[in-house]
């Protein structure tokens, strides 16, 4: 594990984004709601806040950290379901693994939620699109990467 004890902490945000694809008639269902398992959207929501919030648990060697904030966003996409986390903290190291692990669950509980309807889904495109603070400074993926993984970002 790295030694952060003697860096100063500071603001640190990380953004990072993923892509759930799926058939026209499982993203229909999931924008009507008619997903046999329920609130599939709710619980992808809750489910990548709680994971952010253990990442440490589930990353060897990651630190762990005190978040401030944490949220899961979503937008329908051509063929699919964007995801968006954002994490932030006041801490001695970087938050990426903590959006990253949001994006990744967010996704996998789509993924299961959707699967009784759906085999043949694809979980793709989870990137850092963006870190902000810390000795290294800012981080913005650049559009034309972000345009050629299919993903959307609201900034």
């Amino acid at each position: 594990m790295a030694d952060v004890s003697g860096k100063t902490p500071t603001r640190r945000t990380a953004v990072a984004t993923g892509v759930v694809k799926m058939g026209a008639q499982t993203l229909s269902a999931l924008k009507d709601g008619t997903i046999p398992k329920g609130d599939v959207l709710g619980a992808a929501r809750l489910a990548g806040v709680m994971a952010a919030k253990k990442t440490q648990e589930l990353i060897p060697l990651c630190h762990q950290i005190a978040m401030d904030f944490c949220s899961v966003e979503f937008d329908f996409i051509p063929g699919g379901v964007g995801v968006k986390a954002t994490a932030s903290a006041f801490a001695p190291t970087g938050v990426e693994m903590e959006a990253l692990t949001a994006v990744t669950v967010a996704a996998l509980t789509i993924y299961d939620m959707c699967k009784p309807v759906d085999k043949t889904m694809v979980i793709t495109d989870v990137i850092l699109a963006e870190k902000h603070g810390g000795k290294s400074g800012d981080f913005v993926r650049a559009k034309k990467d972000i345009e050629d993984s299919e993903i959307e970002l609201r900034r």
